[in-house]
């Protein structure tokens, strides 16, 4: 007879999982039409979004919503995303985190320092890019600020837009390279071995009860 595996565990309920593919959905379709209106060269990606006209009008509507949407899923996530003592052991012990040598670094909780720190940086971006994006919002808003302002407004969404887009593809390479990752934002559960391994005072608190959404 078969030995029976043991049950999975909750780590992502539904409504959470919604929001989190709601912004990575406006995430993309900013990104590309960020892009399409960054550089010439890149225009013809346009035409994802009906031409230069619609993408114009499209993208910074589409950042309101993805702003809003993250707003929510950080309301969600924003109290198992502060920083602990022990986060500082865990990141001085990063080549064990490269080499996977997970035995070696602190117990994590719902997110490691790596996950805290992306979560940060990911807000800060977001803010920079929301607050400059109105003021160069042509058509509702960049009329009311002085030019140099406008000018400046530009260059630093620019930038956050850039460490955003890296930010997320970090976030996304991570996901795939710990195996068991992705099914937790698909699927919404994670095996006990998984939470063991990566999260070990989070599956304890889930055992305990404490640790649920």
């Amino acid at each position: 007879m078969n030995a029976q595996r043991p049950p999975l565990i909750v780590r992502y309920r539904a409504p959470t999982r919604i929001n989190h593919w709601l912004v990575a959905i406006s995430f993309v379709l900013l990104a590309l039409s960020g892009l399409a209106l960054f550089h010439p060269a890149l225009f013809w990606l346009s035409g994802l979004f009906g031409g230069g006209t619609w993408t114009r009008i499209l993208h910074p509507f589409i950042g309101v919503f993805m702003a809003i949407a993250f707003a929510v899923l950080a309301a969600t996530v924003g109290r198992a995303n502060r920083l602990e003592r022990r986060d500082g052991q865990w990141l001085r012990g990063w080549r064990d985190v490269v080499a996977n040598r997970e035995e070696n670094l602190p117990e994590v909780g719902r997110y490691n320092a790596g996950q805290k720190l992306l979560f940060f940086l990911i807000v800060l971006c977001l803010v920079t890019l929301l607050l400059s994006g109105i003021v160069i919002w042509r058509a509702y808003f960049s009329l009311l600020f002085p030019i140099g302002l406008v000018r400046l407004a530009a260059v630093a969404h620019a930038v956050a837009a850039t460490v955003l887009i890296c930010a997320i593809v970090v976030h996304v390479y991570a996901a795939i390279w710990v195996k068991g990752s992705v099914r937790a934002m698909t699927r919404g559960t994670v095996s006990p071995g998984w939470a063991w391994k990566h999260h070990h005072a989070w599956f304890r608190d889930v055992l305990r009860g404490w640790g649920r959404e």
